[in-house]
Formats: structure tokens, sequence, C-alpha cells
């Protein structure tokens, strides 16, 4: 294994942006960047053997501070939504800034994916550090958070997420790279067949907010337990789909248990026969097939990103769940660990 660290680039206040590349034997390599723990690059070789780079990024280090889509980067404090951009915690209420409709998202305009993270190579690995103080866009708490990768010759991309914090907070940590298993910048993923380890979902409100219990996604849309191309339903006449312009919910991920690793998809890609298998210790899996990608900053390779080129697929908590009791807890104390892995798996069919 080959790991590189290059200078990448630097911010308006001096800020060093650093560019690692991890290289397998088989020449398949992964990219990461410092600008929110980031996923910029993922060069694996499809059926015949050529590589190519599957997760959209931009070549600009500048462009990934306020990207809409928050590509490849591990939001926080809380990944998703939070209703209104309040929660109470122990009887105290907090107010967190509000920037998606009536809603927080992402842990609001200065998330975790927006800041540089310190860094090092550690192992074999990378681990990003952030320190984020307390009363950060609204959240108590100053929190410690680390987010480790690892690759591996089975091209496997390993990220652990881990955090500690001095005071009781929320907490739901992901990572929201774009896949485009043809290529980026190869069409849209549409043709991409989608099978899940989840037979509910949870519905929401028309702000994307859930509205609490989880449904069966049997004979609706949402159905991809059998697997299915994405494009298949996306258009169906179903309010959910209606909403986001396309997929952008939660699936309840089918045996999910605290601590342990539990399939939770396969993406692949009939073209290019290049697959995807998704492992996690999260209980829920947020789809978004890049509805809303149009726009967004200048691609890699001179390439143009538009709507529904690319999908997220980011292993997490409910949204929500500060505000619903009934989900699983996302609440995190003084001299507890937050602990969460995620395992991406390129293959060939």
């Amino acid at each position: 294994m080959e790991l590189t660290r290059e200078l990448w680039g630097k911010t308006s206040c001096g800020k060093e942006i650093f560019l690692y590349t991890i290289k397998n034997s088989k020449g398949a390599y992964v990219q990461l960047s410092n600008v929110g723990a980031g996923i910029v690059s993922v060069v694996v070789p499809d059926k015949d053997g050529v590589l190519a780079d599957v997760v959209l990024g931009y070549p600009d280090p500048m462009s990934y501070f306020g990207d809409g889509p928050c590509a490849g980067k591990v939001p926080g404090r809380y990944a998703n939504r939070v209703a209104l951009g309040k929660f109470t915690l122990d009887g105290v209420e907090y107010t967190l800034p509000i920037n998606n409709g009536p809603n927080h998202l992402h842990g609001g305009p200065e998330g975790f994916q927006n800041k540089v993270w310190e860094s090092r190579e550690n192992e074999g690995g990378v681990e990003f550090l952030y320190y984020s103080e307390d009363g950060e866009m609204g959240y108590p708490g100053a929190l410690k958070t680390v987010a480790r990768y690892e690759w591996t010759e089975d091209c496997e991309l390993r990220l652990t997420l881990t955090a500690e914090s001095d005071a009781p907070t929320v907490l739901n940590l992901t990572n929201h790279a774009y896949f485009n298993l043809n290529g980026e910048g190869n069409g849209d993923i549409l043709g991409h067949v989608l099978r899940m380890n989840a037979s509910e979902y949870l519905p929401t409100d028309a702000t994307q907010i859930p509205l609490g219990e989880s449904v069966p996604v049997a004979g609706t849309p949402m159905d991809f337990v059998s697997g299915k191309p994405i494009g298949q339903d996306i258009k169906a006449d179903f309010e959910p789909l209606k909403i986001g312009k396309g997929y952008d919910h939660c699936w309840v991920i089918d045996g999910a248990e605290p601590g342990q690793l539990q399939f939770c998809c396969e993406l692949s890609a009939p073209e290019s026969g290049r697959k995807l298998e998704i492992y996690t210790t999260q209980p829920g899996v947020q789809v978004y097939t890049g509805n809303w990608l149009s726009g967004c900053p200048a691609g890699k390779n001179g390439h143009v990103y538009e709507d529904y080129t690319g999908v997220a697929i980011e292993c997490q908590n409910y949204p929500d769940a500060p505000n619903k009791a009934d989900y699983p807890c996302c609440v995190l104390r003084p001299g507890e660990v937050y602990q969460q892995a995620i395992i991406f798996a390129f293959g060939v069919n």
C-alpha cells in the first residue's frame, strides 16, 4: 500500500489543504482531503479492468467550502435535518441556524463539512480531527471528532467515526459522497441498480422532516428490497417522490443493532460492471439521488454535474432524532464514546 500527501491549496487565512492518496497494489486508489474530512476520488476498475474515478468532486479545493451538494464530506454536528432548528436536551431548548427551508440541515452553514480538519497519516490510514467548540452552530458541549479512513487490497474503503464530548450533546455523523459507477461525469445514475436491506422507510412532511413511525416499502416506489434501477419509479405519481424531485429519504436498515456491522445495500452499474456494497453500524440510510446537483461547482476533468449524475448513500441515524424520543438515541454524554463505521466495498459483477 502506498500512501502520499501533497499540499493541495491554502485558504484565504492561510490554512493548508492537503490531498492524501492511498493506492493498493492493483493501482486502485482513493484520495482524501482535510476539507470536511472528505472523499475526493475513488479510482477502481470496471469489468474489463479499466480504472475510473467513481466519486463526484471538484478540481479546485476551494469549491468544497459551502457547496450545496456537500460532496464527499462529513457533515455535522447533526447530519440531515432537525425540524425548525430546535431541540430540547435535559430540559434545555437549543436553537440552531435555519439553512434548509424552515429546518436545520447538516449542522448549519458552518458545519463540519465546511471546516479544515487537522490531519495525519497513522498506521497505514488517514485520520482527520476536528474540535467543535461549545455553542458552535448552537450545539452544546465541546466535541472532539475523528474520522479515520483505510483502503484495502480488496478495494474496500473503511471509515470509522468516533467522538467525545465534555457535555451532553446530540450527534449524527456520516459521509456524503456521490457515486457514479460508470465514472464521474459519465451520464446519470438512473440506470444503476440499487438493492437495499430495508423493508421500511420514514415518510416525511413537505419539508422533509419524518412524520414519525416507519412504514413498509412493499407495494410502493420506495421498494428496493429485490433490487431495481434507480430510475424505474423515480417519476412515479407518488407524493414522497414529488416532495424532493426524486429519492431523498431515510430507510430503516433491517436487523440493525448498535455496534454491529450490517449489510446496508448494493449499488451496481450494468454498463461498467462495477458494484458497491455498503456495510454499516448505523440504523438508517439516507439515499439522495442528486436531485438538485445542477448549478453546483465545476466538476473534475472539466465535467459539469447535472441532476441525477450521482447518488449519495448516507449511513446515519434518523433525521430529526433529537426531537423524536422513539428514534435511536442520538445523545452523547460525557464519558461515552460515539463510534460508528461504514465500509464501501468496491468490486465487479
